[in-house]
């Protein structure tokens, strides 16, 4: 390029142009009709592979290789499924469900997630996220139904369940409303609202996997899920406090759920259970000691403490033989009965009403799931699939809601305990499926004597990685303000408003600071390296000299409708000269010029009755032209160029050449489509270079011309 441009001094010629790569894209009636051909298109091997596609565990199966895997997937599995038990019923209190519901979704799920997922070591099931998610909805739905939250009131709402669950159970004069043609009770109707909500979020989630919508979660960033999970986890702790003290105060309906819960707690303090606020402070400091044992001696420990069970069963034997309930009036799981209940397909008159509700749900499940995916994926070498990881997760939604199960999602902790016990394959998922079964097939009537302080303590216990990350804020603000910030409004937001505003207020608040990021962005004036080729900032390197009589300027970011008056002020600001108010000073200057002028010719009588000649007062600008280095505008829109168009204008009105260096291929077909270059890019190589060092050599070339013709 430089060598094309030749001696400044010498030469005029524009520097030629790369030239650009003729692509002939077919019609868009002709891509449809391919893509169509293709999609009906069927055959035995299309058939095979779409089975295998839908169905991964067809591909990997069939190679297991039984000696070398076996032991991590088994081990793995049964601790996943101990440790799986406990928090299915405790994260139950959270979802407003009976305990049972949970152990059939860890069941339904892991079967799924095994025939379908393409991850060998994500664990889906229940999730304290997910499970709070459904609780909000759940209880906001039974309290516009009008039945009583407390928890007292278990007995009398359910009156009449559902025959098609088999449990005839009729307490009297009690209330119940009409769902599907039949009377449904409270814990009835609480189902039936989560079957139908998790039908409605598995919807969603096929919806996005069939039109390829997974980029929805890259609005998701990091810090904001950061800051969402933690301020969910407080709400969680609230929700929970209550049952820790045994307080039989209802759940909070509406916004600012952690503030009231809290007053609340406070106001009915002299009401504390001390049966449940003893067993609470044993369970949660056995639990605490058992992780951070686990945590302290991970590398000697092979396997995890089963703490939690440990906690279980305890505490059931105590409560048990102690007869708690009875004596000290602790509260319950109550009765969880053996077996499966017959499917029934969920109400569409709730499904429309929990629509909207479902779709923080779709996304949040899946985004977790596809980022742990392929979190897990990149430390063991292997590939994921994300939109066959979201049919998954959406089957692992819409199967289970005609079985009585609520939504689900991959989990990290437990995640990261079968990465942990040697799991190799989606053969763990069936085991601790298969430790699910036992205990619904036979020892689930054996925890109905477990306090429900218990639950809630592995529930808060299980918080405590989230809760942890308060601690990073000061290490996240010294990395990046930015996200600090939106850590922050993410989970003050969550916890202060609700789960749902939260996550849209996080969402917004992150793409706003996208925003307010481009519309300050930064800018700089280029100097020449030890007169070599290479320009940059001025204000960042020592030792550049900026170029004779030419002004580089770089600005560093898009430029669009949003802030192309920052860019203008910005160059204006930098090269110390604006065209407008520029031609208003000459304006001024030659008009006094001229009257000067004439009153002079006035007092010295002169014959031409002061017709003078005046030329145009021209103040010399330190600079004749200006190269805009676009190598940092990733793109622009027709408000970009219309600013490029008029500052080309106005800067040549006072003698300033403007030039272009190092556009991309789109700001460059951008420019052309708003014939920046003029009619047919006639204009193009006298304003377009492809490196700042050409655009310089031509300018001072341009200028030396003028120069010369001048003399």
């Amino acid at each position: 390029m430089e060598e094309a441009a030749g001696d400044p001094e010498t030469t005029l010629d524009p520097p030629c142009l790369l030239e650009r790569r003729a692509r002939q894209r077919q019609s868009t009636a002709s891509v449809l009709k391919s893509k169509m051909k293709r999609g009906v298109n069927c055959s035995a091997p299309r058939v095979r592979s779409t089975l295998v596609g839908f169905f991964p565990v067809v591909r990997w199966l069939p190679k297991y290789r039984l000696r070398e895997y076996v032991w991590g997937d088994v081990m793995s599995g049964l601790i996943v499924g101990i440790i799986l038990v406990p928090q299915a019923i405790a994260y139950c209190l959270l979802a407003g469900v009976e305990p049972i519901y949970g152990l059939y979704t860890s069941f339904y799920a892991n079967i799924i997630y095994f025939l379908m997922g393409t991850s060998k070591h994500v664990s889906v099931g229940i999730f304290s996220l997910m499970s709070l998610m459904v609780g909000q909805v759940v209880y906001r739905e039974v309290y516009l139904a009008g039945f009583d939250l407390s928890d007292d009131s278990k007995a009398s709402g359910a009156a009449v369940l559902n025959d098609s669950m088999g449990l005839n159970l009729t307490l009297g004069n009690v209330h119940s409303v009409e769902l599907m043609g039949m009377q449904c009770g409270k814990e009835c109707y609480a189902i039936s609202t989560a079957t139908a909500l998790t039908l409605m979020a598995g919807i969603y989630q096929i919806m996005m996997a069939v039109f390829r919508l997974g980029f929805v979660s890259v609005y998701l960033s990091d810090s904001m899920l950061d800051g969402f999970a933690t301020g969910a986890s407080f709400t969680i702790l609230t929700v929970q406090a209550k049952y820790l003290l045994g307080l039989k105060i209802p759940r909070h309906q509406g916004y600012g759920t952690v503030v009231v819960t809290w007053i609340n707690i406070f106001a009915n303090i002299h009401t504390t259970n001390f049966c449940d606020l003893i067993t609470s402070a044993i369970c949660i400091f056995i639990l605490v000691a058992g992780k951070e044992i686990q945590e302290r001696y991970k590398d000697r420990l092979k396997i995890p403490l089963p703490t939690e069970l440990v906690v279980v069963a305890g505490a059931t034997l105590a409560s048990h033989f102690g007869n708690l309930n009875t004596n000290y009036g602790s509260s319950i799981s109550g009765h969880i009965p053996t077996g499966f209940i017959p499917p029934s397909v969920p109400s569409v008159e709730l499904m429309s009403r929990v629509a909207l509700d479902a779709i923080p749900l779709a996304v949040i499940s899946f985004a977790f799931t596809v980022s742990l995916s392929e979190m897990f994926a990149k430390k063991h070498g292997y590939t994921v699939r994300p939109n066959q990881e979201m049919l998954a997760i959406g089957c692992c939604n819409i199967i289970p809601s005609f079985f009585h199960c609520f939504t689900t999602s991959a989990a990290l902790a437990k995640t990261m305990v079968k990465d942990s016990t040697g799991c190799q394959t989606q053969v763990s998922s069936l085991i601790s499926a298969l430790v699910v079964l036992l205990i619904l097939l036979f020892f689930a009537p054996f925890f109905y004597a477990l306090q429900k302080c218990v639950l809630a303590c592995i529930i808060i216990v299980s918080l405590r990685g989230a809760l942890r990350k308060v601690r990073d804020v000061p290490a996240r603000w010294r990395a990046s303000r930015n996200d600090a910030i939106v850590w922050l409004v993410s989970m003050f937001a969550t916890a202060l408003i609700s789960v749902e505003l939260g996550l849209l207020v996080g969402i917004v608040f992150s793409m706003m600071c996208i925003i307010v990021k481009t519309q300050n962005a930064k800018f700089s004036l280029m100097g020449r390296a030890n007169n070599s080729d290479l320009y940059e900032d001025v204000d960042e390197y020592k030792n550049l000299t900026p170029p004779t009589r030419v002004q580089v300027f770089r600005f560093h970011s898009p430029l669009y409708y949003a802030n192309k008056d920052t860019f203008l002020k910005c160059l204006y600001k930098t090269v110390g000269v604006e065209p407008f108010l520029e031609m208003t000073k000459r304006r001024k200057a030659e008009k006094k010029a001229k009257e000067m002028s004439l009153q002079q010719a006035n007092a010295n009588c002169d014959k031409k009755n002061g017709e003078v000649v005046i030329g145009l007062v021209q103040r010399e600008l330190e600079f004749h032209a200006i190269v805009l280095d676009c190598s940092a505008i990733p793109f622009m829109d027709s408000a970009g160029t219309a600013a490029f168009t008029g500052l080309v204008k106005e800067y040549k009105e006072i003698g300033v050449n403007v030039l272009l260096a190092s556009c991309n291929t789109s700001v460059i077909d951008t420019l052309r489509k708003g014939q920046f270059f003029g009619k047919n890019d006639k204009d193009m190589s006298s304003l377009l270079f492809h490196t700042v060092h050409t655009a310089v050599l031509y300018a001072n070339s341009l200028q030396s011309s003028k120069a010369s013709e001048a003399d």
